[in-house]
């Protein structure tokens, strides 16, 4: 499976690939290798928002892309819930290439306020809250506007998360698919 690099130069965005460190939800690194990849169709959406955004001033920080399907049997075995992660069982998106996690940051760099941090495993995180700061719930909505005028779809338990429309119809990608390991 043929995967796009995606990252300066040739995409504008921030990468902050949370889960090639430790600073994730499982408190290590699940996968060593910070490139964010996405599947062509993907990279192409993602460049769509990207050409949204900049008049807007708004770039896009990435916390995460594709993630190999052994990365995903560490995510759900360090945090095994539906509502917040996919079964590897039945495959995520982000294991087809499918899926990115993002947020909008400001001209300077700064991450608008989303009302919760990436990987925010609560209720909080659902896009539809409005026990959240106003400005949290604007930009959860731009952030969302921009994605969807794209073609993206939402998962709306995580207001950083965006797929392909029908992801299923792609194949699950491991790491042996890949010339370079990217497990930890």
């Amino acid at each position: 499976m043929d995967l796009v690099p995606i990252g300066p130069p040739n995409h504008d965005v921030v990468l902050d690939l949370r889960y090639a460190t430790a600073d994730n939800v499982t408190g290590v690194p699940i996968y060593n290798r910070p490139v964010a990849m996405l599947h062509p169709e993907a990279a192409e959406r993602l460049d769509a928002a990207i050409a949204l955004a900049r008049p807007l001033g708004l770039r896009f920080k990435i916390f995460d892309a594709f993630r190999p399907t052994e990365a995903q049997w560490r995510l759900w075995h360090a945090f095994s819930s539906d509502e917040f992660v996919a079964d590897p069982r039945k495959g995520s998106p982000h294991s087809r290439g499918a899926a990115v996690d993002l947020t909008l940051i400001d001209g300077e760099g700064h991450e608008l306020e989303m009302g919760t941090g990436f990987d925010a495993f609560t209720a909080q995180a659902h896009h539809a809250r409005t026990d959240i700061p106003v400005a949290a719930q604007r930009n959860r909505a731009l952030l969302l506007g921009l994605m969807t005028a794209a073609g993206w779809d939402n998962f709306m338990n995580e207001w950083w998360h965006y797929q392909l429309f029908q992801p299923r119809r792609l194949p699950l990608i491991s790491d042996s698919a890949l010339a370079e390991p990217m497990m930890a």
